[in-house]
């Protein structure tokens, strides 16, 4: 039983460096990629509470497993944490779809939704620049010439999303009042026009 309480202890310990670091990091300091400096703060966190966790001697009665346990523990906390808050709430078109039905008073008209997508959504959270910079940070793209190019590794992963998405995402999906398979290949039919946007 001591172990328990010693193990939720730390782990609440854990919680709350952690936070407090994220909370500094998004106020004071500049952030290139919010997924990317939210999983610094997780392991910055991990390593500030690892070392109290080896080193006082109320934790004394973890073996080193057991602390190494512990360790494994907060680091898959701190990323579930940090796809599951920030980096879902700063990409997700859901939470946005809620913040802008509050804003317009709690209704938009069905049909006004794709204008207020492609008008407001990518002016508004400049979705554009987001992803990019997300993406060159990744270094799966260089911009070039005002030219955005894949890189190897970009080549690689947009390979594997087209594979996962063909063959892994679900067939008969429900996409408004019917269940299609359209997601699973969004570029079906498309050939690029000669004079396209390519360069």
């Amino acid at each position: 039983m001591m172990k328990i309480v010693r193990a939720a202890v730390a782990t609440a310990l854990f919680l709350a460096v952690l936070i407090a670091l994220y909370l500094v990091h998004v106020r004071y300091f500049q952030v290139d990629v919010v997924f990317y400096s939210a999983l610094l703060d997780v392991l910055v966190a991990v390593l500030v509470t690892a070392a109290i966790l080896f080193s006082l001697r109320f934790f004394g009665v973890f073996n080193p497993f057991e602390k190494c346990q512990l360790v494994a523990i907060w680091v898959l906390i701190g990323y579930a944490l940090a796809i599951s808050v920030p980096t879902v709430i700063d990409r997700s078109l859901s939470f946005y779809i809620l913040e802008k039905l509050a804003q317009r008073g709690g209704g938009i008209q069905l049909a006004s939704f794709e204008e207020v997508f492609t008008r407001e959504y990518v002016r508004e959270h400049r979705l554009v620049d987001v992803r990019l910079t997300e993406q060159r940070e990744s270094g799966t793209i260089v911009i070039d010439a005002g030219c955005v190019r894949l890189t190897p590794w970009g080549e690689q992963l947009a390979g594997f999303s087209r594979f996962f998405r063909r063959h892994f995402l679900p067939r008969q999906r429900l996409l408004m009042e019917e269940y299609s398979d359209d997601l699973t290949d969004p570029f079906r039919g498309q050939r690029p026009a000669a004079g396209d946007y390519g360069c």
